[in-house]
This record gives structure tokens, sequence and C-alpha cells, in this order.
């Protein structure tokens, strides 16, 4: 029986997407996020892309390790505006049930690549900070930066996993103080604080992630699928329980 038709395809998802570009060679899968040619601009579009996209990367089995980064000297963006933010993300029950609904699986997909993955932040990540510290490995141009500006200090409840994410990895208190306060990391203090593992100059950050991509890859590809479900179990539990709590009041927050 050939099963190959039931898993999906690396040319059924590679150019389906507006807000990243993926490469692979050799099993090593780079995806670069990215809006019209610049850096990633979040919005409704971006955040449906990536929900789909972490769940294709997934089940194509021929990915045996992922890199994840970001396009020119930003790795995601805009600093969100606490007012338009807010009114912007006014919604109905309704409306709100179908982001949610999403917002639980761009994590919970995320974490369901079974192969290691290493980020590579090429510059300021103001909005959803959290994807690339959830990579096993997190790399770091030195004009990197790290901010939660789409939640509390931009009116929102930080409920849709980032309460779980950052005072995980970061310590509760540094994590609290860190969501409430829009506070920004810059690539040396995140280091400090856990985030990330090495902090370089912007020209050595992909090389380097190449570097260690196939330094992993000689290792069989069970050994690595194994390890990446076992060094990410304590995370997938945090978010499986808190996650969708968070969400339901993030939500009674902003529904009208």
């Amino acid at each position: 029986m050939n099963i190959d038709k039931f898993r999906v395809q690396y040319e059924d998802y590679c150019d389906k997407y507006a807000n990243l570009s993926m490469r692979r060679d050799e099993g090593i899968l780079e995806i670069t996020l990215g809006t019209d040619g610049g850096p990633l601009q979040w919005g409704r579009q971006a955040h449906a892309e990536l929900e789909e996209a972490f769940l294709n990367i997934g089940r194509d089995r021929q990915n045996q390790l992922v890199i994840m980064t970001g396009t020119g000297d930003e790795f995601s963006g805009p600093v969100a505006d606490a007012e338009a933010n807010r009114a912007a993300h006014k919604q109905t029950a309704d409306e709100w049930m179908e982001l949610g609904w999403e917002s639980n699986r761009l994590l919970s997909n995320l974490l369901a690549i079974d192969v290691p993955m290493i980020s590579a932040v090429n510059g300021p990540a103001a909005r959803h900070a959290e994807l690339p510290v959830m990579c096993d490995i997190v790399l770091a141009a030195e004009n990197a930066s790290f901010q939660d500006s789409a939640h509390y200090s931009g009116g929102l409840v930080p409920g849709d996993g980032v309460h779980v994410v950052f005072p995980m990895i970061m310590g509760l208190n540094r994590g609290r103080y860190f969501l409430l306060t829009g506070q920004v990391l810059g690539a040396r203090q995140a280091m400090d604080y856990g985030l990330v593992n090495e902090v370089l100059p912007q020209e050595e950050l992909l090389p380097r992630a190449w570097e260690l991509a196939r330094e992993i890859m000689r290792q069989p590809e069970m050994n690595r699928r194994y390890t990446r479900l076992l060094l990410t179990e304590q995370l997938r539990r945090q978010l499986q329980e808190l996650l969708p709590y968070g969400l339901a009041l993030e939500g009674l927050a902003i529904t009208r």
C-alpha cells in the first residue's frame, strides 16, 4: 500500500503563503517570515497562515530539522499602539471563537513539529516573540530584541500563550514584569534571562544556524525526533493546561 498519498508533501505548501517563504536542503527546512518583501507584519492573514504552515511542516515527514528566521533587520512587528490595537481587536463572541481556535493551534501546531527547531532572530521581535523562543535553540543577532507589545501594553490580556512561555523560560517574576510593562529585552539581556543561547553579528547568524543544523543532523532520525518530543513535553503540558484558560480571559476582555 502506498501511504505517501495520505501525507503532506513539500510541494503542497512551500509556495502557498504570502507571509513566509521556504527552502529545503537535505531535510533541513528554512522558513523565512516576511510581508511584502520586508519584515513580518502581524495581522489576521499572517496569523492564519502560520497556524496552517506549522501544521503542514509538522505533517511532512521529509522535514528533518527546521530553521526559522525573519526578513531584513527585523524579525516581527509592528510595535502595537494600545488604543488602536484594542479597537482593532474588539470582536463579537463568534469572531473571537474563530480567532481563539486559531490562536490555540498556532502554538500547538508549532510544538507538534517533532524535529529539532532553531530560530535565528535577525532583529527586533515585537510581536509573537514567543514563537522563536519556543524553538530548541535560539540564536540572536546583536541588534535583536524581544518584546510583547501586542498584549498588556497593547491593551489586551496576555492570554494566548505568552503567559506560559515567558514566565516558564525567564522565571515567574521576570516574566510577569516583562508582560505587564512591555519591557524590551536586548539580545544580551535576553541571553542573561535564558531566552537566547548565542548572540552573533548579523552576517554570522544564518551560517551558524545551518552549522548547528548539520551537526544535529548527524544523529539518527529517531534520536532527533524523540529528543524534540522529550525536551518540549513540559512546555506542551503547560500550554495544554493553561492556554485555553488564558484565551478565555483574553476573549472576555475584548468581546463586545
